[in-house]
């Protein structure tokens, strides 16, 4: 998946409504939370507090924390800790602890199950009115167009990965064909395996695709109970079955593995080879190139980075059905999680086979890698002709010449900034942010590049057509920012300009359509009053309303904070609600890793706080992606309480504005949400009625040791 894709997806799938909408299902909680008059949020005790997370298990967990441990002095934080034991989680003191919070928590809340709110919420969750997206795999033997998807449900929990024609799959029920069985697969090896996802062989890369027209084998990652670490296994997706011995298939044991075809028998590998050949982080230090048929353990090694290093990387990036492009081969250390060293050259399609391959034997060999000299906190992309190229710093790369600003998104000929270096390039640029404005994402069909751009936390779209020389912006007038969910993807980036089109919002449940970027240069088609609307040829799928929101409104809110940063939140509340300082009020936020919050679909909120007259708010506080790059970056390391400042300021906004009283504000956070409404608790626990503290990570002295947390 692209980068940028691998971004929007995050913001639009998160899962952290799921435990909420559990914990309000508990009775204390939903009569602490309930929006009955004169009910109110049961207030925080000055000296202790409840943290309760709660897991994808849905088992809630609870430990104490004092106010008066968590301000030690440095002196008495560095006194052994007498919880170190829990740093072994699959110990069986860990498990009994986990057990016995579990326990106090139900005693505590209440037992959330069977009560109306939790059956209802339990019945959306496992509702099969989910839109099975899909992914294109080519075409087959009748020219049918296949569609693939991988599928849970109550009747196969492991999951299916099956496959449906186009045709059928506009259908309310389309027939599909099952590929792989998750779960007959663990029962037969008598393994608890857990889908962890495909990586096909490229069409344009295989002598056996029919011309380029269809998928015949994939690389299949399957864990054990879901572990980081996968089995990759070979598929042949024409059979239907794992590529039998007599083929000899590419199968590579248990580790944290990277692997990707560079052709159909050469495999580009990082994985756990002993001693050595792991970086600090867990993850390969060393990239292989491996010709089926031979010794895994034999295959060279063609690139390797330091063992401090996070990972290293090896991919191909095949751009010749756009503009006759190139075929680009690129190496990449990971150096931290946002900087990486980069080397690419460009090659013909005989330098993707095997050295000794006849195919290979007149071709001339490939040029040297080239160091991509770009900043190593900059990340690139290849589209036809030009390298894209997004600054998260600012960015002179010739001297005295125009320095670029972080956020903004440049292109170059790929050919002369590879050959000659970035000095010799003439730079243009696609987007340069402003206060207000972000680049999303974009994605890249066969003629188009389509950029989402976030205006205020808003997304509109642009279009830009696939030049010769640049990338020429098209379209009729310019998209009005809409607060909703707008996700744009190719079909079939190689073949045409179709793209899936999903809309969401806070109160509208997803609708998938299918729409083609070329109608954007349709007069008739009116961009700038629809929106992407005014490209879609047909609707595929939409979901269900899961709850009553006819009475709802959607505001976006703005607070001030300490240092005068407008800091923007969006708001859902009922049309009559009373600014008296008594609604029942939730606030979310997260504020890390550069990810937005920003508009998406919210049943089970809907179910369990809103339609019972409850106010939702999701602060949009700086170390989020929502302003790109600088947004994130503002609230690092020295200056990470800014995050906890802007919090607390929509905290007092909302306040100020009527919503809510201290007693009635309610705040949550998970994972480095966690963290966020940790500090809440120690920093202003005046300011709250109840804090749920969800998988949090909290011990900053010692999470570099745990698990992953090196990277």
């Amino acid at each position: 998946m692209h980068p940028h894709l691998v971004r929007s997806f995050l913001m639009r799938h998160r899962t952290h409504l799921f435990p909420l909408a559990a914990l309000l299902s508990c009775p204390t909680v939903a009569r602490s939370f309930s929006p009955l008059p004169g009910s109110v949020i049961r207030p925080l005790a000055p000296h202790t507090t409840t943290i309760t997370t709660a897991s994808d298990s849905d088992t809630c967990q609870e430990s104490t924390a004092t106010s008066t441990y968590l301000k030690m002095s440095n002196t008495e934080a560095e006194e052994e800790d007498p919880y170190l034991w829990l740093e072994e989680v699959e110990s069986e003191e860990s498990l009994n602890f986990a057990k016995d919070a579990n326990d106090k928590c139900l005693t505590e809340l209440g037992d959330p199950t069977g009560g109306p709110t939790y059956d209802r919420i339990l019945a959306v969750l496992e509702s099969k009115d989910r839109i099975p997206f899909a992914t294109k795999f080519g075409i087959d033997e009748n020219g049918n167009e296949i569609l693939v998807n991988y599928w849970r449900d109550a009747k196969n929990p492991k999951g299916i990965w099956r496959k449906t024609t186009f045709d059928d799959y506009k259908k309310a029920e389309p027939n599909w064909t099952t590929l792989l069985d998750v779960d007959k697969l663990a029962e037969k090896d008598g393994i608890s395996w857990v889908w962890k996802g495909s990586r096909p062989l490229p069409r344009s890369r295989d002598p056996l695709s029919n011309g380029g027209k269809r998928i015949t084998r994939a690389l299949l990652n399957l864990s054990r109970g879901g572990s980081d670490a996968v089995v990759v296994k070979e598929f042949d997706f024409l059979a239907g079955d794992f590529v039998p011995e007599s083929e000899q298939p590419f199968y590579l044991p248990e580790a944290k593995s990277r692997a990707s075809y560079k052709s159909r028998d050469v495999l580009l590998v990082g994985t756990d080879f002993g001693k050595d050949s792991l970086t600090d982080s867990g993850y390969p230090r060393t990239v292989r190139e491996w010709v089926r048929g031979t010794k895994l353990e034999d295959s060279p090694i063609v690139f390797e980075g330091e063992k401090t290093d996070v990972s290293v990387s090896a991919y191909c990036d095949d751009q010749r059905a756009r503009n006759n492009g190139p075929i680009y081969e690129v190496r990449a250390r990971a150096i931290t999680f946002y900087t990486t060293k980069r080397w690419a050259r460009m090659i013909q399609g005989e330098h993707l086979l095997a050295p000794d391959d006849p195919a290979r034997k007149n071709a001339p060999e490939p040029p040297e890698f080239t160091e991509v000299l770009v900043q190593e906190d900059a990340s690139i992309d290849f589209v036809g002709n030009f390298m894209m190229i997004e600054l998260r710093s600012d960015w002179q790369p010739i001297a005295d010449g125009k320095k670029y600003i972080k956020g903004s998104i440049l292109y170059v000929e790929a050919k002369t900034f590879l050959e000659q270096g970035p000095t010799a390039c003439e730079y243009k640029v696609l987007f340069e942010p402003s206060e207000r404005t972000a680049s999303e994402y974009y994605s890249v069909t066969k003629n188009y590049l389509i950029h989402i751009i976030l205006d205020n936390v808003k997304p509109k779209v642009e279009f830009f057509k696939i030049g010769e020389n640049e990338l020429v912006r098209v379209g009729n007038g310019d998209m009005d920012p809409q607060i909703m969910d707008i996700s744009m993807g190719p079909i079939d980036a190689y073949e045409d300009d179709r793209v899936w089109l999903t809309t969401s919002s806070y109160l509208q449940p997803s609708t998938l359509s299918l729409a083609d970027a070329s109608l954007v240069e349709d007069s008739s088609r009116d961009c700038a009053a629809d929106g992407p609307n005014a490209l879609i040829i047909e609707k595929i799928k939409s979901l269900p309303d899961q709850y009553d929101s006819s009475n709802l409104d959607i505001l976006q809110g703005s607070a001030t904070s300490k240092d005068g940063t407008s800091i923007p939140y969006f708001l859902v509340k009922a049309k009559d609600t009373k600014l008296d300082g008594k609604n029942p009020t939730l606030l979310y936020g997260y504020g890390g890793f550069e990810i937005s919050l920003g508009p998406h679909y919210a049943a089970t909120a809907g179910i369990a706080w809103l339609e019972r007259g409850g106010v939702y708010v999701e602060a949009n506080i700086r170390g989020g992606g929502e302003f790109g790059a600088k947004w994130h970056q503002a609230a690092l390391k020295e200056n990470r309480n800014k995050s906890y400042e802007d919090f607390i300021a929509v905290s007092e906004d909302l306040i100020a504005s009527g919503y809510c009283q201290p007693s009635t504000l309610g705040i949550r956070g998970g994972s480095n949400g966690g963290l966020l409404v940790g500090n809440m608790y120690t920093m202003r626990p005046d300011l709250f009625g109840a804090i749920h503290c969800a998988v949090p990570l909290l011990d900053m002295k010692r999470y570099n040791l745990l698990l992953a947390g090196a990277s």
